[in-house]
């Protein structure tokens, strides 16, 4: 019974539904067209709301990202990006790391301090002079690296370069247009794909193959 109880109701709905479709085509073939410029303000409207979908979708790509990287790695994009820049350039200061970054030797500094923390980085005094200190990272830290995605960031600078000089030209004119809009040309920001404080902590712990190793 609850069987063609279940058949009768979905026959209705469906007969509800060929109406009201039935309905809205004669409504739409009764419309008056549009004039002009109710047309010119539907294209801009169309052409805004394709603006906001591509900003969301690059938001949400660089948010999700961001967990990624903390799943694998147990680090914040900025750690990581600190990391890589120690093994490019070797043991170095604070203030030579904040100039390959481009980043205030405080953020720098913040960062370090959560990085010693996890065991991935270490300070120690130059041979050559002792008021130097340099930024080493552990047997941990270089293993990490060894398993780290490539970040988004990466990615990106990869294929804009690969760009021809005249679309790159417009691609910044078209952003900087885009910052001007949001009122965000006036920020002091980093070059650096990420969302959020730079020098945030992570809670996520470390993969569990550097516990062992450390253990």
């Amino acid at each position: 019974m609850l069987h063609i109880y279940s058949i009768a109701l979905q026959n209705i709905f469906l007969e509800v539904v060929k109406i009201n479709l039935h309905y809205l085509n004669n409504q739409a073939k009764n419309r008056p067209p549009l004039s002009e410029t109710q047309q010119s303000l539907a294209s801009l409207m169309q052409k805004s709301h394709e603006v906001l979908v591509l900003l969301r979708q690059i938001i949400r790509a660089t948010d999700l990202h961001d967990k990624h990287l903390s799943r694998m790695t147990g680090l914040t994009m900025p750690q990581l990006m600190l990391m890589q820049t120690l093994r490019l350039h070797g043991p170095v200061t604070v203030g030579v790391l904040a100039k390959e970054m481009n980043l205030a030797q405080a953020t720098v500094t913040s960062i370090l301090d959560r990085l010693e923390r996890k065991a991935l980085v270490r300070r120690e005094r130059s041979q050559e002079d002792k008021r130097k200190v340099h930024v080493v990272p552990t047997d941990e830290g270089q293993e990490l690296l060894k398993s780290a995605p490539t970040t988004l960031q990466d990615m990106f600078i990869r294929q804009f370069d690969d760009m021809h000089e005249w679309e790159q030209s417009m691609v910044v004119a078209s952003l900087e247009r885009v910052a001007h809009i949001l009122g965000a040309h006036h920020i002091d920001a980093a070059p650096m794909l990420d969302i959020g404080a730079l020098d945030r902590g992570d809670d996520t712990p470390l993969p569990e193959y550097l516990h062992n190793q450390s253990s």
